[in-house]
């Protein structure tokens, strides 16, 4: 697995809802990047969030990479927003 340097996270975002909220369904090529994830990695520099939490983060952030099949993003610790509890 990978540890993330300096002031970053490790999250893998979570499922894009599949209908709107008036119930169509979307193409996958419709649906909008989730903004909330499960956080994997923290660095030694993170000290507020821990691997687990679910956490919302700014819509355009990071670096996608996939790593052992799963495609993960690594970002700053100041573009996590909240931490959903």
């Amino acid at each position: 697995m990978l540890r993330p340097l300096g002031k970053r996270v490790i999250i893998k975002r979570l499922e894009a809802e599949e209908k709107t909220a008036s119930g169509i369904v979307l193409p996958s090529q419709a649906k909008e990047k989730p903004q909330m994830a499960e956080v994997i990695a923290v660095s030694n520099e993170v000290e507020d969030i821990k691997v687990g939490d679910k956490v919302v983060f700014k819509k355009y952030v990071g670096t996608d990479i996939k790593v052992e099949g799963d495609e993960v993003t690594i970002c700053e610790i100041a573009d996590i927003l909240a931490i959903v509890e």
